[in-house]
């Protein structure tokens, strides 16, 4: 049976619906706002999968047919999720995460199909409480509601979930995720806001939410409230259990205390197989051999979890020897590429990332097929994490979906500092090499990108910096880390990765593993960010702090002019025929927008220079009292038609052409002949009259 249940949202109206739409789904929401509806369904296995970890998927579908569009593309039709749409995949599945039962390992699937969109609020909001709320009236085990919304800031209010329009003008702009409890997850882009700024968006956020929170618990009981289904949490025999744990305990604990990453992970692995070797080698049953092998490399791992923690919670000590606020070593390098427009090494630790920078010009830029229609991007951050960075065989080819989200977080972090269009006619694409990881290599890849920028010469507003920080928690027992491991990411409660300048913060990105995060505890690691990402930043600026004072000798030269908007079409000519005509005779690139705006890149600076000529002198129009070198274009019986500059020509009048009277103009003239002649006069309509006895001495006699 339908059921429909409303609430205002940050000044707006949603609809939460259930009962209608794909009855077959375990959970089925039609979340709608105005003119804006997305579907969520989501279907859990009936069956244990058998793996150690809990197998959710997100889907997240633009249909074109929403905005009534046909997409672009030779087929026609929606096919493999844009980097946007992956964005939003993660955006949906992180707040998600933390909410499941521990143990729970069934295949779950959301899929978020966008049915109706006129650009006036955040479909991906829609999407994302959909699942949350698809989940909730299921019975699918999920500790829930959860919900999101979009925080911006326009002329210094909040704003909850903005349209289009309003966003493009925003200095701020987070997607925030939590429970009734705290905070979940934080991801966006800001234009230099102060810590306290941030945490007051957090605030906004986190109170704005809690009215469709409460909506989602009016749609559980409108449909029943139905009971959660049961499920099965493996018990590992208590006798194996403890001898296991006794035999390890001792040496996960010296493993754990060894600084160098590849090293401990050894001895982790030493330790397991003498385990394997004193526990399960000696076991006849293979059915029974099996699985004790697989619950000794859960209680591995619940050791190293437990050692790891009570490490830092009983005395302050990290697995490398750090106290909570020390950043690891830093590296930098800039220059190391020849042929690269710009590059950067950053080194931090067992953290290594090459960045690499790119100058194009505008026709290099990217056109992106969004729902609205198509989008243009003049900067572009793509990252790689190959497995060699970590110490791994793997497959290599196409992005993963964390690529995807590590580099639009970089790339949000380095777009506040870059110049305007305007004055930097640039395409700049930055290539994320990671070749070596042990924790953050988003904030490293923010790190190398900014050395490779200012390598390039690009004039950057300032300089970024990022740093992750970490937190363990357990009771009121709570450790904020500056600059984590990878083992701390793994075996701690947050990862909150915070970049900007000293002026400000340029990008956040938190997700979490526990149910929720106090602001007491955000305001602490703000705090201990900054601190950490000033560190950072003044040990770049040891080897690089300003750009370079020019560009590579290997990127094109920019030159821009400005022309009358009613020459641009002489200058492109019928079909692009002149334009075509000035890029093949001098190599050069040009990009001609609508207000008269040209932007001609060269390698060369007399190609540039020949360019520029060929357009000034398409463009230039005639003055009275000047002298041109023309050519006869045309004869009649009272004149000639001399092109005085390109398609531009005068009447030379026959009483014109010499002092004394001619019979004929070809006495005189012919078509193709070479004429100097002087603009006498030019009417209203344009008409050019010339003048050749004008620049001729008289006769004496």
């Amino acid at each position: 049976m339908k059921q429909v249940v409303k609430a205002q949202f940050a000044g707006k109206e949603i609809t939460l619906e259930t009962g209608r739409l794909a009855k077959q789904a375990d959970g089925s929401v039609l979340v709608s706002q105005g003119n804006n509806m997305v579907l969520v369904t989501v279907v859990s296995s009936k069956r244990d999968s058998g793996y150690d970890f809990f197998p959710m998927t997100v889907e997240y579908q633009e249909k074109f047919y929403s905005t009534g569009r046909i997409p672009g593309g030779y087929f026609k039709r929606e096919g493999r999720p844009s980097s946007e749409q992956i964005l939003v995949c993660r955006l949906i599945d992180r707040p998600l995460r933390p909410l499941f039962p521990e143990g729970y390992n069934r295949e779950t699937q959301v899929v978020a199909t966008t049915l109706s969109s006129d650009g006036t609020f955040p479909v991906d909001i829609l999407a994302s409480i959909g699942a949350s709320t698809a989940f909730h009236i299921s019975d699918i085990p999920f500790n829930g509601p959860m919900a999101s919304i979009n925080v911006a800031r326009l002329n210094g209010q909040w704003v909850g979930n903005p349209s289009l329009e309003e966003a493009a003008q925003a200095d701020v702009s987070l997607v925030v995720a939590g429970t009734k409890n705290g905070l979940l997850m934080v991801e966006g882009e800001s234009k230099f806001i102060s810590e306290a700024e941030a945490l007051a968006a957090l605030k906004f956020g986190y109170e704005s939410i809690q009215s469709v929170l409460e909506a989602q618990e009016q749609l559980r009981q409108a449909v029943g409230s139905p009971e959660k289904r049961p499920y099965q949490v493996k018990e590992i025999d208590a006798e194996f259990k403890t001898q296991v744990l006794n035999f390890l305990k001792p040496k996960i604990e010296d493993a754990l205390n060894t600084r160098e990453k590849q090293l401990r992970y050894q001895k982790v692995d030493d330790a397991k197989s003498e385990a394997e070797e004193k526990f399960i080698a000696v076991i006849e049953d293979k059915e029974l051999k099996a699985e004790r092998a697989k619950d000794l490399s859960t209680l591995v791992g619940d050791l190293k979890y437990q050692v790891a923690r009570s490490m830092v919670l009983d005395s302050g000590q990290r697995i490398d020897g750090r106290d909570l606020t020390t950043v690891r070593p830093i590296s930098c390098e800039a220059g190391l590429l020849p042929r690269a427009h710009g590059s950067g090494l950053f080194t931090r630790g067992e953290t290594q990332v090459l960045g690499t920078v790119t100058l194009g010009t505008l026709m290099d830029e990217l056109t992106v097929d969004a729902l609205h229609g198509p989008v243009k991007k003049s900067f572009m951050l793509h990252y790689n994490f190959p497995p060699y960075s970590v110490g791994e065989t793997g497959r290599m080819g196409g992005q993963s979906r964390r690529e995807v989200g590590h580099g639009f977080l970089a790339e949000r972090a380095l777009q506040a500092v870059l110049p305007d269009k305007e004055k930097f006619p640039y395409t700049i694409r930055i290539v994320s090499e990671v070749l070596e990881s042990n924790g953050s290599s988003s904030m490293g890849t923010v790190c190398s990108g900014l050395l490779a920028l200012l390598d390039a010469g690009v004039p950057v507003s300032g300089n970024v910096a990022g740093i992750a920080m970490g937190l363990i928690k357990e009771g009121d027992k709570v450790a904020i880390l500056t600059d984590i491991l990878g083992d701390e990411d793994h075996l701690g409660d947050m990862d909150f990765k915070v970049a900007g300048t000293r002026e400000g913060i340029t990008a956040l990105q938190m997700d979490i593993k526990i149910d929720s995060l106090s602001f007491e505890i955000m305001e602490k690691a703000l705090a201990q960010a900054l601190a950490g990402r000033n560190h950072i930043l003044s040990e770049m600026e040891k080897v690089l702090d300003t750009p370079r004072g020019e560009i590579s000798e290997f990127a094109p030269k920019v030159t821009t002019i400005h022309i009358k908007p009613d020459k641009v079409r002489e200058v492109i000519g019928s079909g692009g025929k002149v334009i075509k005509g000035i890029i093949e005779e001098t190599g050069v690139k040009i990009n001609i927008e609508d207000d008269g705006t040209i932007h001609v890149a060269a390698v060369d600076q007399k190609s540039a220079e020949a360019a520029i000529k060929m357009i000034n002198d398409i463009c230039a129009e005639a003055e009275v009292g000047k002298t041109y070198h023309g050519k006869v274009v045309k004869i009649m019986d009272f004149g000639a038609f001399v092109e005085v500059l390109p398609n531009t020509s005068g009447l030379l009048h026959i009483s014109e052409i010499a002092h004394e009277r001619i019979k004929q103009v070809t006495d005189v003239l012919k078509e193709g002949d070479s004429v100097d002649v002087k603009v006498l006069d030019i009417d209203r309509s344009g008409r050019i009259k010339l003048s050749r006895k004008a620049l001729l001495d008289r006769p004496t006699h």
